[in-house]
């Protein structure tokens, strides 16, 4: 009798999550720029600009009038091309993918980047900080939630074999340890970046020291589950590769952070004297400022998602490794000793 042929796995639902994911992280940078600018009010209107349909608002306007309304108003575009992309992607997942969870996944998704459209237009009908506080958090979750897409539809998770390292579940521990330190240190990164102007010096420095106070933790994880990975005897390039990467970003965003104070309020309150003496809000300033800030807000952002990443090829060897090491004694028990 001959074997039946392989199951033919499409390309289309991984090419589909690697566009969409490409594609949302110029939009985080974006997203940053119109707040390291202040251009977030830029266009008092939403869903329309200034009046206009989004898609038919005079180009010309757009393209050679100010700064903030071309930031602002080509925010809007790109992320209206993310959510299509996105709604491309829960068709392609359901036409050429199997899996039902996947399935599902995709629909959070498009669900996810609707609700992130209606909290920035409510942050500007509203003009309210606390919605863009979400807004810029909630960013972040919908690109690492791309990058497991990604994930799910590669072919070192649809592998058969197990796709990890040897260090197993001491690592897994770590990277979910990782990964929960950068969703946190995110949303403090968030609360500092939208800080009330009315917030007195006291509660712009908690906030400041909430931020700091993340960073050697998150730095000791990182070292941690890289030296974790280094000791493995085995695994795939891709888990040292982005365990590297890991490791490299967090030294990058410490360095990015550093500049991003000392580009905005200049030398630590510590060798400034007194605190009162330094400014309690975020202000915009020139571009050596924006682009540092702006850096910092989307290494920040990739970083979460690479350790999402991390994280589930790691949870997928440590399920993979558990169900062999489970089914192995009663394979070898009808294929071999007693009953050969």
């Amino acid at each position: 009798m001959n074997a039946a042929p392989p199951t033919t796995v499409s390309p289309w639902p991984h090419r589909s999550a690697v566009v969409l994911c490409c594609a949302t992280f110029p939009l985080v940078w974006i997203g940053g720029l119109v707040t390291s600018t202040d251009a977030g009010m830029a266009v008092p209107d939403w869903p329309t600009t200034y009046g206009y349909n989004l898609f038919l608002y005079p180009w010309q306007t757009w393209l050679f009038g100010p700064w903030d309304l071309f930031i602002e108003h080509g925010h809007r575009l790109f992320a209206s091309v993310v959510g299509l992309l996105t709604i491309a992607l829960v068709v392609v997942f359901w036409r050429f993918d199997s899996r039902g969870w996947l399935k599902i996944l995709a629909v959070v998704a498009m669900m996810l980047v609707i609700a992130q459209g209606v909290l920035g237009g409510m942050r500007v009908v509203l003009n309210e900080r606390t919605l863009a506080m979400t807004h810029g958090c909630v960013g972040p979750g919908f690109f690492a939630l791309t990058a497991a897409l990604v994930v799910f539809t590669s072919r070192t998770w649809r592998a058969s074999e197990p796709v990890g390292v040897s260090s197993g579940r001491s690592l897994l521990a770590v990277l979910l340890l990782t990964t929960l330190a950068l969703s946190t240190q995110l949303i403090f990164g968030a609360m500092l970046r939208h800080v009330s102007d009315t917030a007195t010096p006291r509660q712009f420095y908690s906030a400041v020291h909430m931020h700091i106070g993340m960073v050697p933790i998150v730095a000791t994880l990182a070292m941690m589950q890289a030296w974790l990975v280094r000791r493995a005897t085995a695994g795939p390039r891709i888990v040292r590769r982005l365990s590297l990467v890991l490791v490299a970003i967090v030294a990058l965003q410490i360095m990015l952070g550093a500049g991003t104070w000392l580009v905005k309020y200049s030398v630590p309150y510590w060798a400034s004297g007194w605190i009162e003496s330094l400014p309690a809000s975020v202000t915009a300033g020139g571009w050596l400022q924006t682009l540092t800030v702006t850096a910092h807000v989307a290494g920040g952002s990739l970083l979460l998602a690479i350790a999402v990443a991390v994280t589930l090829f790691e949870a997928r060897f440590v399920t993979s490794r558990r169900t062999t090491c489970d089914t192995a004694p009663a394979k070898s028990l009808f294929t071999g000793g007693a009953f050969a």
